[in-house]
């Protein structure tokens, strides 16, 4: 499963509203800024999380956005399900051998494990220990 810029870019929305849970609005812009992102693709994002009650808007001249909910109760896998839709690596196939059919079934849960599991809180708070291997999979 491939994870697009919306995926990534939204994520990166959410985490940056999440540091900043409690102190008031933070504009598109200033997120934009500070991740060298393109603030009109963001503003193109943030208009379906805002319609999953995700985020909340503030107008007026020190606007912007908010979390609708506390960051312990969005996870990774909501941010997700509404920029890229549903959660399938493999798309299953009803007439496939049972073996196969189950791994893929395997393989789906455990995304949505880790997605579902990782709330907003978690990736904003996160420390780099420095001990994580990087591997890349291609599926």
């Amino acid at each position: 499963m491939k994870i697009s810029t919306k995926g990534r870019y939204g994520l990166t929305i959410m985490i940056a509203l999440a540091k900043k849970h409690g102190e008031g609005p933070t504009s598109l812009k200033s997120i934009a800024k500070d991740h060298n992102l393109s603030e009109h693709y963001l503003e193109q994002l943030i208009a379906p999380l805002r319609n999953a009650t995700y985020v909340k808007s503030v107008r007026g001249a020190y606007g912007g956005y908010m979390l609708a909910k506390e960051p312990e109760e969005i996870t990774a896998g909501d941010i997700i399900r509404v920029l890229e839709g549903p959660i399938s690596p493999v798309e299953v196939v009803d007439d496939e051998e049972p073996a196969k059919r189950d791994l893929w079934i395997k393989i789906r849960d455990a995304v949505k494990d880790v997605l579902d599991s990782t709330t907003l809180n978690d990736l904003a708070t996160y420390e780099d220990t420095g001990e994580q291997e990087y591997y890349m999979f291609y599926i």
